[in-house]
C-alpha cells in the first residue's frame, strides 16, 4: 500500500470538513500580520475575472484521477496514478479567451485527496488548485468543477498540488493557441519530459522518507568538495561557476555514510550549468512523452518542413539538457511568452519551465535528447522523415555540448516587455536549508500547511513587485510563481519559472493585476514539499 504523506492527511480533513472552512480561512488575517488578506472567493477576485477577454466559448472536459496500470514502453509497465489511464494525460488545446470547464473526479485510493493545478495560467484565484490555501481538497469519491477563462496564449501543463502527487503520472500538456498567431510553421509537437520512479523502485512517498531520514544519518559525514562561490547580486542568472557538493559514487562513499539507503538518493551527481549539484532522487527511467529511452516515442515528418516544438519539464527532481541530433533549435518562447529569436544548439530545462523552438527538420532519422543534467541517464524520442538506422537509447549528439543559452540572455519581446517603472515594493526571497537535514524553506520558516496564510509575502493590487531570489543554499531552486508571470530584471523573458543558482541572486518584476493568494515555491516536488513555499498574499 502506499504511504500516506502528512499532507495527504490533512487535505482529506480539509476535503472532509466543505468549503466552509476554507472560505473561514480564506477571509481571515494571516499569523504573523495585522493585514486583512484577499480571500480566493472575494469579490475582487470574481471582478478581474470579469475583465478577461473572452469568446464565450466553452471547451468542456472530464478529468478522471485512478490508479492505472500504463505502458511506458520496452516491458515497462508500472502501477500509478493518472488522468483517464494515461500518462501523460490526454492534451487539452483551446484557444484565448476561451472558457475551460473541467470536472475532476477523484477516484484515488485509501481516502487520497487531490486537485488540479494549472501551471503558468494566470487564472482566477479559487481556480488555481491550491488545498488548503484556494480550495479544499477533493474527497476521494468527489468531484470538483474549475472554471476560468484562459487569456494568455502559450504552453502550459496541469498537475495536482498534493503531496507529491506531481512525481506519479498525473499530468498533461495545455496549450492555448493564439487566433493571430505571428509564428510561421508547419506542424507542432508537444514534448513532455518526465523523471519516472512510481511503481518501477517505489512511490514518491518512499522517495521523500528515504531522502529525510538518509540526510539526517549523514549528519556526521565529512562530504568533502568546496563550498559555491558566491555571487552577492547577481541577478543575471547565467549558468556557470561549480557548487554544491561531489559525494562521488563509489561504495565507500554509502559506506562511510553510516548505513544510509541508496536505494533513492543519487550519489555524486554534478552540473556545472546548475552550479554543483543537480539533484537528490535516483530515477530508473527518464521519459519522453511517456516513454522510455529503450523504446521512443518517434515524431514524422518530412525534409524541409518547419516544426515547433514545445517543450515542458513535467519532473520532479530533474533539469534536462535537450537537444535534436543534427539540428539548430531557434527559441521563440519561453514559459508561453515570446522572446526576441535566438538560435541555440541545445537547451537548459528546470522542472516547471517551458520553451517553445522552431526547428527545421533534415533528412533520415534524428535522436531528439533529454539529457538529465548531472545524472547520467537520458530521455529519448526520434524524428524521422526518411530512412536511417534507429540510434542507440544512449546516443549523445554533439549538440549536447554545443551553444546553450540561460533565460537570463533572452529578451522579451516589445509586446509583452513590462513598461518600465520603479518598484513599489522589494521582497528578498531568502531560499534555505541543507542537504543533510533536508529543511528546505522560504526564508528560514518551512510552510505552515495547517496555517497556509502564516507569514505572508504581503503585495498590494496595483503595485509593481521586485522579488529578489537569494540562494542561501548549495542547491540549485527553480522558483515558481502561481498566478502571474514576472519578468527577469529589465528587459529579460516573462516567466513564471526560472532557476536560480547556489549562492546567486536573481531578481524578478511582476504587476500585482490578480487579487489573491498565490504560492511561490521551488518545482523541486521534493523541496516544495519539505517547505521550500510562501503564499504571496493581496492585503484587502
Amino acid at each position: 500500500m502506499n504511504s500516506i504523506n502528512r499532507r495527504s492527511v490533512l487535505l482529506a480533513g480539509l476535503g472532509a470538513a466543505g468549503v466552509g472552512a476554507l472560505a473561514a480561512c480564506g477571509n481571515g488575517s494571516g499569523s504573523g500580520s495585522a493585514n486583512a488578506l484577499v480571500s480566493p472567493n472575494a469579490a475582487a477576485v470574481a471582478a478581474t475575472e470579469k475583465k478577461r477577454r473572452s469568446t464565450g466559448r466553452q471547451h468542456k472536459l472530464t478529468l478522471t484521477a485512478a490508479p492505472a496500470m500504463i505502458d511506458l514502453g520496452g516491458g515497462v509497465m508500472p502501477r500509478t496514478w493518472a488522468f483517464d489511464g494515461h500518462t501523460p494525460g490526454k492534451e487539452v488545446r483551446l484557444s484565448v479567451g476561451d472558457t475551460l470547464i473541467a470536472e475532476l473526479s477523484n477516484q484515488l485510493p485509501d481516502k487520497t485527496a487531490t486537485s488540479i493545478h494549472w501551471h503558468g495560467i494566470a487564472l482566477r484565484n479559487d481556480m488555481d488548485g491550491v488545498p488548503p490555501a484556494t480550495q479544499t481538497a477533493v474527497r476521494a469519491g468527489s468531484t470538483f468543477t474549475y472554471k476560468f477563462i484562459v487569456d494568455t496564449p502559450g504552453t502550459y501543463f496541469f498537475h495536482p498540488h498534493v503531496g507529491l502527487q506531481l512525481d506519479r503520472g498525473l499530468y498533461a500538456p495545455l496549450i492555448v493557441e493564439d487566433p493571430k498567431e505571428p509564428l510561421a510553421y508547419d506542424d507542432e509537437w508537444v514534448v513532455l519530459l518526465d523523471d519516472w520512479v512510481d511503481g518501477v523502485t517505489g512511490t514518491p512517498d518512499e522517495v521523500f522518507a528515504d531522502l529525510k531520514q538518509g540526510m539526517a544519518d549523514m549528519s556526521g559525514m565529512d562530504m568533502g568538495g568546496s563550498p559555491s562561490p558566491s555571487g552577492s547580486d547577481d541577478s543575471t542568472g547565467n549558468m556557470g561557476g561549480m557548487g554544491g557538493m561531489d559525494m562521488g559514487d563509489s561504495p565507500s562513499a554509502s559506506a562511510s555514510a553510516g548505513g544510509i539507503s541508496q536505494k533513492f538518493m543519487l550519489m555524486g551527481a554534478s552540473s556545472k550549468l546548475l552550479g554543483g549539484d543537480a539533484g537528490d532522487v535516483k530515477y530508473p527511467h527518464h521519459l519522453i512523452n511517456g516513454r522510455v529511452a529503450t523504446d521512443p516515442d518517434v515524431y514524422t515528418g518530412k525534409p524541409g518542413k518547419k516544426v515547433r516544438l514545445r517543450i515542458i519539464n513535467a519532473g520532479s527532481d530533474t533539469a534536462y539538457r535537450v537537444a535534436l541530433g543534427g539540428h539548430k533549435l531557434t527559441i521563440t518562447h519561453t514559459d508561453g511568452f515570446p522572446v526576441e529569436h535566438q538560435e541555440v544548439d541545445a537547451l537548459l530545462v528546470g522542472m516547471g519551465e517551458r520553451y517553445d523552438v522552431l526547428v527545421t527538420l533534415g533528412d533520415g532519422v534524428f535522436p531528439l535528447v533529454a539529457l538529465a543534467e548531472g545524472k547520467d541517464a537520458n530521455g529519448l524520442a526520434l524524428v524521422r522523415t526518411g530512412s536511417g538506422a534507429k540510434p542507440s537509447a544512449t546516443v549523445r549528439p554533439k549538440e549536447l555540448d554545443g551553444m546553450i543559452m540561460s533565460a537570463s540572455q533572452l529578451r522579451a519581446t516589445d509586446d509583452v516587455r513590462l513598461k518600465s517603472a520603479k518598484a513599489d515594493v522589494t521582497h528578498q526571497i531568502k531560499l534555505t536549508g541543507t542537504m543533510m537535514k533536508y529543511d528546505w524553506a522560504i526564508n528560514g520558516m518551512p510552510f505552515d500547511m495547517k496555517d497556509p496564510q502564516a507569514h505572508p509575502i504581503l503585495v498590494e493590487e496595483g503595485q509593481r513587485v521586485r522579488l529578489d531570489f537569494v540562494n542561501t543554499t548549495d542547491m540549485w531552486h527553480p522558483m515558481h510563481l502561481h498566478g502571474h508571470t514576472y519578468q527577469l530584471g529589465g528587459s529579460g523573458p516573462r516567466k513564471d519559472t526560472t532557476i536560480v543558482l547556489p549562492k546567486k541572486t536573481v531578481s524578478v518584476y511582476f504587476d500585482a493585476d490578480n487579487p489573491g493568494q498565490w504560492m511561490l515555491h521551488c518545482h523541486n516536488a521534493y523541496h516544495g514539499e519539505a517547505g521550500m513555499m510562501a503564499n504571496v498574499a493581496y492585503r484587502a
